[in-house]
């Protein structure tokens, strides 16, 4: 569906306007969607980004400062988010014994089961972008990638 129609807005200052109101149209239309997958596991999206990272650094655990370092959404709350991860069975936090300042997060088993299941769903995301060609897909990763400079 085009920008317009969806938005109901005719006209934009020029392109450059309408591609900033067409991507956070579209984030918001993309996190909708995949918010349909999540919702069963009574997940957020955040929330899944973290898992995933600690996924990825298992069976080592990560900072608090990783964990932010690569969140795709900076702005999040991570201490917060690791809480609430925390009382949900998914993630484990302990103090560092080389710095009892800093707390180090690791995934737990029932996190890593989490994960699983969702990887069982992978086809559901990817369904999101069925009217995009793989061609059209680096295209627009390129496009993204440049635009980030």
């Amino acid at each position: 569906m085009k920008l317009e129609e969806a938005i109901k807005q005719k006209k934009f200052r020029n392109e450059y306007h309408k591609l900033a109101v067409n991507l956070i149209y579209t984030h918001g239309w993309f996190v909708e969607k995949q918010s349909r997958v999540f919702n069963d596991y009574g997940l957020t999206s955040t929330q899944f980004n973290i898992l995933r990272i600690l996924r990825g650094q298992h069976p080592k655990p990560a900072s608090i400062n990783l964990l932010k370092e690569r969140m795709l959404e900076k702005m999040s709350d991570v201490s917060r988010l690791v809480d609430r991860l925390m009382k949900k069975g998914w993630v484990d936090r302990q103090i560092c014994p080389e710095d009892r300042r800093r707390a180090e997060v690791i995934i737990t088993q029932e996190g890593l089961e989490l994960l699983s299941k969702l990887d069982k769903r992978d086809s559901e995301i990817d369904n999101i972008f069925k009217g995009v060609t793989k061609m059209e897909a680096t295209s627009a990763n390129e496009l993204l990638d440049k635009l980030r400079g």
